[in-house]
This record gives C-alpha cells, sequence and structure tokens, in this order.
C-alpha cells in the first residue's frame, strides 16, 4: 500500500514526538521542527471534514501553526506590534482548531470519548485547559480551553470534573 502525504505526515509527527520523549529535542526544536515540516508540505487543510483522519489531521495542522506562532510571540519584544500579531495568528488557528475538535467530536457522536481538566502549572491555564482522549484511536490526544465544546461534552456526559495529569503530562507543564 502506497503512503500518501498525510501518513507521511504523521509518521514525521510520531517521529518528532519519539525524538522529543528521549530527549533529543527540546520543546521549542519539537515545535519548530513540526512547523517547518508543515510548511516543507505544500498542503492546506481540507475544507470538508467528514471522517475523523481529516480531521484529526485539520486538527494537528491547526495545532502546529498556532504553538509556532504563540512560541514566536513569546520570543517577541514585549509590547510590540510583532508580539501581537503573532498572539492574533495564534488565537486564529486555535479557533481553527476548536471548530475541528468539534467536527471530530460530532463525527463520533461523543462515543468513546472521555474528557477533564488537565493538572498544569501555568496559572494561565489552571481550571481552563482539559483534554480529551479518543479511546477508540490510540494516541489520539485532544486539547481545548474552549468553553462551548466543554459544555457541550457536559451535556454529552462524557466530561469528568476532575482534574487528572495528563497523558502528556511532562510536555504540556514544560515551559518554552
Amino acid at each position: 500500500m502506497s503512503r500518501n502525504k498525510f501518513d507521511d505526515f504523521f509518521a514525521n509527527r510520531q517521529s518528532l514526538i519519539d525524538q522529543y520523549t528521549k530527549g533529543d529535542l527540546s520543546k521549542e526544536e519539537f515545535i519548530e521542527n513540526n512547523y517547518y515540516y508543515i510548511q516543507s508540505m505544500n498542503t492546506k487543510p481540507f475544507q470538508r471534514v467528514d471522517h475523523i483522519k481529516k480531521g484529526l489531521f485539520n486538527y494537528q495542522y491547526y495545532n502546529v501553526i498556532a504553538k509556532y506562532c504563540q512560541k514566536r510571540a513569546h520570543e517577541s519584544p514585549k509590547n510590540s506590534l510583532q508580539k501581537k500579531d503573532f498572539i492574533e495568528k495564534a488565537n486564529y488557528y486555535y479557533s481553527k482548531k476548536d471548530k475541528v475538535t468539534m467536527k471530530i467530536l460530532d463525527i463520533l457522536d461523543f462515543e468513546g470519548v472521555d474528557a477533564y481538566y488537565v493538572k498544569v502549572n501555568s496559572p494561565n491555564l489552571k481550571n481552563k485547559l482539559f483534554e480529551i482522549v479518543l479511546k477508540e484511536y490510540e494516541d489520539v490526544i485532544l486539547h481545548s480551553k474552549n468553553e462551548d465544546i466543554r459544555n457541550r461534552l457536559i451535556e454529552e456526559g462524557v466530561f469528568r470534573d476532575e482534574k487528572i495529569r495528563s497523558v502528556i503530562d511532562s510536555y504540556i507543564n514544560q515551559k518554552y
């Protein structure tokens, strides 16, 4: 079976995760390598998300760009136009990621979903960041702070109102 660019993207992502987990890449390098790889693919997210795999690709696409913009904002001079621009871009891509997160949950009809708040060190993320585990898909963990998503997860009966250590705790709680 031939591989396509989306299989290549997820294989590259897993390779970067493995390197990060082993300590071969810092969080900054992980974010940058993900970003540069997605840029080198010269592809765009799917316009129509009608399958979980398309949704997961779009989620990662938006997440990678948002994290890169957020990283660049942290590196920019305080109160600079550049910093403001990167923050706006990061927020834009995080909102796109949240839309596709909801689409993924709708496709799954909230079946096989577990969600809960994540224990975090960051005061900005305390009682805001939650994790969504898709039980049927190995190693698929989604994150959000979006209250509409959280409320829908509660409504569907799959959100546990407790704080749990993230599946990727060391990554989430490492500053960059």
